[in-house]
């Protein structure tokens, strides 16, 4: 028996190494799974768990199988088996893993399943689903169970901040909101009006020369940029001619997220 608990215990830990994880797999719904009773072919077969959690294996009938290690789940088979075949031998090992990812959702990203192999964090996950723009790394979240882990990606994802970053495991949730205010507008007397992402240190040169420039008929030095300050319109008059024609670096204002730059047109 001490010889038996020993070969258990050995073939438990090599089931998970296996798979490639640094924490104990837990089986899920859809995933495959090979049953192994030594000695008794008829008993040993492949099965997948089916979406009420249940496998059915022959000899025993339906056996719960999501929600356990495969270590759990080899335990109670052998114990199934043992009202039928004296000192039974169970190996349970993971042949297909369809419950191995993470979800990633929310309306700023595109939404989906990232699979994780070996051992996969948040960094390499948020690396391979390349939020935009339009992603709110401020304001998104990793969640485990009923439990948020962590708020916030930016840190990790601009400037990979190490401390910040967290091995995931099967089932997490990468939440990514939308960020409603995550582009410099400029329009009116411009040759190429258009939104620009906007990113820290911003200026209005910057979004001047994305736009390709002033038309002939824009009044220069009458832009004005316009940002909500307290719920409410401000206006920013800038002599953007001076800027762009004489360097007048003092006029270079430094844009937010969120900014209209308009290029009025002059009186002719």
């Amino acid at each position: 028996m001490k010889y038996f608990a020993g070969f258990v215990a050995v073939v438990a830990v090599l089931v998970c190494a296996s798979v490639g994880y640094s924490f104990e797999y837990v089986v899920g719904y859809g995933d495959v799974i090979n049953v192994n009773v030594w000695g008794e072919k008829e008993l040993s077969v492949k099965v997948t768990v089916r979406p009420d959690g249940k496998v059915t294996l022959p000899g025993v009938g339906d056996v719960d199988a999501a929600g356990q290690t495969p270590e759990q789940l080899q335990t109670k088979i052998a114990a199934k088996y043992g009202e039928i075949v004296r000192n039974p031998v169970v190996t349970v090992s993971v042949d297909t893993s369809q419950n191995n990812s993470v979800i990633v959702h929310g309306p700023g990203v595109k939404p989906g399943m990232v699979p994780l192999v070996g051992r996969t964090t948040l960094l390499q996950v948020l690396t391979r689903v390349a939020p935009e723009a339009t992603a709110d790394l401020d304001g998104a979240t990793l969640s485990r169970g009923e439990d948020v882990l962590r708020t916030g990606f930016r840190d990790l994802y601009e400037r990979g901040v190490a401390s910040d970053d967290v091995e995931l495991k099967p089932g997490d949730r990468v939440f990514i909101p939308f960020r409603s205010k995550w582009a410099v507008y400029v329009v009116g007397a411009v040759n190429t009006p258009k939104t620009v992402a906007h990113h820290d240190g911003m200026t209005l040169l910057e979004a001047l020369l994305a736009a390709e420039g002033f038309t002939r008929f824009a009044d220069r030095n009458r832009t004005e940029v316009v940002r909500e300050h307290d719920g409410r319109p401000e206006v920013i008059v800038v002599r953007a001619g001076d800027l762009v024609d004489k360097g007048d670096l003092s006029q270079n204002v430094q844009l937010q997220a969120g900014d209209y730059v308009i290029a009025k047109k002059g009186m002719f």
